[in-house]
């Protein structure tokens, strides 16, 4: 047997008890005590390190995401995938509704003709009218490029990814041809499915995306999107040209310039479908 002194408060008075255990009792809940301070220190420390939503910064993201989007859209559009030995352009006109729902239909070149995307939540299907088949994009692949483009599956497929896996938080505020800019800095949430180490979006005052940069694990840039010009379309004041670029190879970008827009627009129900998909006469 082993005596153990414990100290006891109650009432403001301090008393010194001895207890007397078993040495093995005794060593078993001295390594309990330790494990328990142990799993505190680790709890504490995680809580003081995980960053803090700005319910704030959070809306503006929102807001951006839902002006650049709206309800409905239709757009016909240009698409430029820029290299140092070559340059190619394509057309294409695309649908959209809401967050979840989003057709792209290639109408030119010709060779590009009939070639479509169709996105639907977090997935995205194919169409290649040379083989006349639909492949739905399997996760292992949403990484890689679309069309050849600096844009990849996931880009096109989880851009709400922002707004429900990161913590927000406003950095210092910028301008842009004498407007305000906000800046928001998107920190992924713990066990968040994304592959960015962070985010940052800069929006203008009017809404407008203004760029969007992306980082990776180690907090390297990886690459940028950038709105390089922005127009009226029907009142609405939105980006015309935007670019993506590699910023590991700045000779390498993709430009996308939007020739006209409309938005709140009526679309048939069954429009998001694998049969519109591969619809040859929705141009």
């Amino acid at each position: 047997m082993e005596c153990w002194p414990i100290r006891l408060e109650y009432g403001g008075y301090l008393a010194l008890v001895e207890l007397s255990v078993h040495t093995a009792a005794m060593k078993v809940f001295r390594m309990s005590l330790i494990v328990l301070c142990f799993l505190s220190l680790i709890a504490r420390s995680a809580s003081a390190d995980a960053p803090l939503s700005d319910p704030a910064a959070t809306k503006l993201v929102e807001e951006a995401i839902e002006y650049w989007r709206e309800k409905t859209s239709q757009t016909v559009a240009s698409m430029t995938i820029h290299r140092p030995e070559w340059e190619r352009s394509m057309k294409m006109k695309s649908w959209t509704k809401g967050l979840d729902l989003s057709l792209i239909k290639f109408i030119g070149p010709p060779k590009d003709a009939g070639s479509a995307s169709l996105k639907i939540a977090n997935e995205m299907w194919s169409y290649s009218p040379k083989i006349n088949r639909v492949i739905k994009i399997p996760s292992s692949m949403m990484a890689q490029s679309w069309m050849g483009s600096d844009f990849s599956y996931n880009d096109l497929a989880r851009d709400n990814d922002i707004i429900e896996h990161y913590h927000h938080q406003f950095l210092p505020e910028e301008t842009h041809e004498g407007r305000k800019v906000f800046v928001v800095l998107a920190i992924p949430k713990e066990d968040a499915p994304v592959v960015w180490g962070k985010e940052i979006v800069k929006v203008r005052d009017d809404k407008v995306l203004l760029e969007h940069l992306f980082f990776d694990q180690e907090m390297k840039l990886v690459k940028a999107f950038k709105t390089i010009s922005i127009a009226d379309f029907g009142g609405k004041i939105f980006p015309k040209t935007m670019r993506m670029t590699n910023v590991e190879k700045e000779d390498e970008w993709t430009e996308i310039t939007h020739h006209s827009i409309t938005f709140g627009i009526e679309l048939p129900e069954n429009l998001f479908t694998i049969s519109y998909l591969k619809n040859p006469r929705l141009q």
